[in-house]
């Protein structure tokens, strides 16, 4: 078993628990602390999971309804995403929004 690595000052390498590797170029989904969410393709990341994604758009949200997120967008060009205010991060192609089951209480069991 080979000893863990270790940065200049003798200190143990921090390791992600995220490994976003297989996501680099790839379009991949993100919310924020906030409400925010943008999607755009991932071309890096650090420990902290920061993101820079390129060719970004923002999902606005509803003017009568701020929780509700629409399809309308708007164009962010290159974004650097700080990992601490990063909630969800999902590939674009594998995320589906479906319906919350316990929204309706009036619902039959």
């Amino acid at each position: 078993m080979a000893p863990p690595e270790k940065d200049d000052a003798g200190r143990k390498k921090k390791e992600s628990i995220v490994d976003l590797s297989r996501f680099i170029d790839k379009k991949v989904r993100v919310k924020f602390q906030g409400g925010r969410e943008a999607m755009g393709t991932l071309k890096g990341y650090d420990a902290l999971l920061n993101l820079v994604l390129d060719d970004a758009i923002e999902y606005l949200r509803d003017a009568p309804d701020s929780e509700r997120v629409t399809e309308d967008t708007r164009s962010l060009g290159l974004i650097v995403g700080r990992g601490t205010a990063i909630t969800i991060i999902a590939p674009a192609d594998g995320m589906e929004q479906i319906a919350n089951p316990f929204a309706n209480p009036d619902a039959e069991e």
